[in-house]
């Protein structure tokens, strides 16, 4: 069997986590209309929305949609209270206001899209945590 050499892959470009929804008009409104996630690309049935410069999730409209335990969509900010209000403010309704969660250093709330998909808004309390620090891929 000949031998390999294999190079460090690069790193992705760009995450995109896609879900089914049932409704994507009623779900543009909820990520783009009370989250204002611009809208970066429309494929007819399929939408894909901005969270950050390397991170997408998309919505593909789907007959039967199961929304599956222990899928979360989580948006991390400094700014939790201030999404908190926001959408408190917009009449969206949450699991309570934002709280520690010692076990994962985290402060956070939840709510949940108009398909019942969990939406978690959250701060770490690392200092060192970044999604943008030096732990690429390349730098193993």
């Amino acid at each position: 069997m000949p031998e390999y050499t294999l190079d460090p892959m690069p790193a992705p470009d760009t995450l995109i986590t896609f879900l089914p929804v049932n409704d994507l008009n009623v779900t543009h409104e909820f990520y783009h209309g009370v989250l204002e996630l611009p809208l970066v690309l429309d494929q007819g049935a399929c939408r894909i929305y901005r969270v950050s410069a390397g991170g997408c999730v998309g919505f593909c409209r789907r007959d039967d949609v199961t929304v599956a335990d222990g899928v979360i969509v989580t948006l991390v900010t400094a700014e939790v209270d201030r999404w908190y209000r926001r959408l408190v403010a917009l009449g969206v309704e949450t699991d309570g206001p934002p709280r520690d969660n010692p076990d994962y250093k985290i402060y956070h709330f939840y709510t949940r899209d108009p398909d019942g998909w969990a939406v978690e808004v959250q701060r770490f309390h690392e200092p060192d945590w970044s999604a943008t620090s030096s732990s690429s891929r390349n730098e193993r």
